[in-house]
């Protein structure tokens, strides 16, 4: 069964546990800067939206590689940077139309969330459910499917 992020916005507070669960984990330091999602802020509507990689089906950033060095992994779905092979060209940043590649300075390798192997700290560091790791088939269009049968019924 394969797995993805599940992202409620509604549900976030902006406390940025997630952020720094995923510098943490990948970075080895509680720098929100350094993390692979990020929490877009509405600060006049007092929202908060966590968004990451979506790891799409048919992944921009993969195919506009022209190393080769995002391949998609079998156990977890997800799109992953090999860092070895990265030349950082920065051509996948381009590529992804959500705008969650992006370049690491220090490193200068480009960096975006792989899913943590099957087990997102972000999600497990989120206090209120607003980030949980689901079924694949939970999400997305399949979701929008029932809900718009439900719907229907309704009327």
């Amino acid at each position: 069964m394969q797995r993805s992020l599940y992202i409620d916005p509604q549900k976030c507070t902006g406390c940025l546990q997630c952020e720094m669960a995923c510098s943490y984990e990948n970075e080895q330091a509680f720098n929100p800067s350094k993390s692979r999602i990020k929490v877009f802020a509405f600060h006049e509507e007092g929202r908060f939206v966590p968004y990451t990689c979506t790891q799409c089906a048919e992944a921009w950033c993969l195919h506009a590689c022209p190393v080769e060095a995002i391949t998609k992994n079998p156990a977890t779905g997800a799109m992953e940077v090999n860092e070895k092979t990265c030349v950082g060209c920065k051509v996948c940043t381009i590529a992804c139309p959500f705008g969650t590649v992006n370049y690491n300075t220090a490193t200068g390798k480009v960096i975006k969330c792989d899913l943590c192997q099957g087990d997102p700290a972000c999600a497990k560091a989120c206090p209120t459910g607003a980030i949980t790791y689901v079924d694949s088939s939970w999400t997305g269009l399949d979701k929008m499917r029932a809900w718009a049968a439900k719907a229907n019924t309704a009327a």
